[in-house]
């Protein structure tokens, strides 16, 4: 078959040259479509071999001659270029690739607002059963004078109720995969909030009824009001970690103090300090919660830990003020 006075080149005879040229490259180019983009167009069939290129090879191809098939170069193939069977292209990427679904990585997407804004009815969901629990449980103990007598006669439970709350609380508090893994965190939860249900149920038994009212409406009122200044202050208290750390330090020793020098007057101060301390606590753990423009945040996986947090807050809140309406009656 002849074109321009020479031949194509026999598909059962490889090495045969176009119209006999020498130079032409041995088998393994592609063969009809071939030159690629890049080659020279113009005198096709090439005379004399192909003339050097500028640019020809191209870089990553193999001083050798054309790659061989299997051989992979970074950002090959060229545009228009020849592709091996086989061939994976390499995508480069500007950082770091995150799988969505790694619950270590869900926490850096918190600047979402839908994402934020799901977390924090999470978590308040949360607490209110929570709070629902622990006030059905104080109720059952203050009304019902079966379930007084017999605490009366089992103060062990009180002790078993202790270990249980301090054993959930710290697995939950340092260990990852207890708060975050389903069903473990929520059994976890469960177990602590009735366990310090019953621990508030037999201090709630030594009150009047009256005295727990007011215990629980001025509870839930400061709690209603911080919380709703937490959300709309702009001062930021995600910084005050460590000044609020020390200050349940210092609250600590004062109430083992307070042990050895018993009064009224101790009393007072040491249950005022208490609540004020953990009113500034339910500010910082709600400002942790709502994470956006304060600089510390919680990440959305941790829906039980902040549960925990703000339970924790009201909890003591509430035994600080029953303490301090304890120390003022006759």
């Amino acid at each position: 078959m002849s074109y321009q006075g020479g031949y194509y080149p026999d598909p059962n005879n490889p090495n045969q040259g176009y119209g006999g040229q020498p130079g032409y490259p041995p088998s393994g180019y592609p063969q009809p479509g071939y030159p690629q983009g890049g080659y020279p167009q113009g005198g096709f069939p090439p005379q004399q071999g192909y003339p050097p290129q500028p640019g020809y090879p191209q870089p990553g191809y193999p001083d050798s001659g054309y790659p061989q098939p299997g051989f992979q170069q970074p950002g090959y193939p060229q545009p228009g270029g020849f592709q091996q069977p086989g061939f994976v292209p390499t995508v480069p990427h500007a950082g770091p690739v995150y799988d969505p679904e790694d619950p270590e990585v869900k926490g850096f997407d918190f600047t979402d607002q839908s994402i934020r804004k799901a977390f924090i009815r999470k978590v308040y969901s949360i607490l209110m059963v929570q709070l629902a629990i622990t006030f059905g449980i104080m109720t059952l103990f203050v009304f019902h004078d079966g379930t007084k007598l017999w605490v009366r006669r089992h103060p062990e439970m009180m002790w078993v109720a202790f270990g249980v709350m301090l054993v959930t609380m710290i697995s939950m508090a340092c260990c990852t995969n207890v708060r975050r893994k389903m069903p473990m965190n929520f059994i976890f939860l469960f177990l602590f909030t009735l366990a310090q249900s019953f621990l508030l149920g037999t201090i709630s038994a030594r009150y009047n009824i009256y005295e727990l009212l007011m215990a629980i409406g001025i509870t839930a009122a400061i709690c209603l009001a911080l919380t709703l200044f937490a959300f709309q202050t702009k001062w930021d208290f995600t910084v005050m970690g460590g000044v609020l750390f020390v200050a349940v330090i210092v609250l600590m020793i004062f109430g083992i103090v307070a042990i050895f020098v018993p009064g009224k007057t101790i009393t007072l101060i040491y249950a005022s300090l208490g609540a004020l301390i953990f009113s500034f606590y339910l500010i910082y753990d709600t400002q942790m919660m709502m994470g956006g423009k304060h600089q510390y945040s919680i990440s959305p996986e941790e829906y039980i830990f902040a549960a925990l947090n703000l339970y924790l807050d009201i909890v003591q809140i509430f035994m600080y003020v029953l303490m301090i309406i304890g120390a003022t009656r006759d």
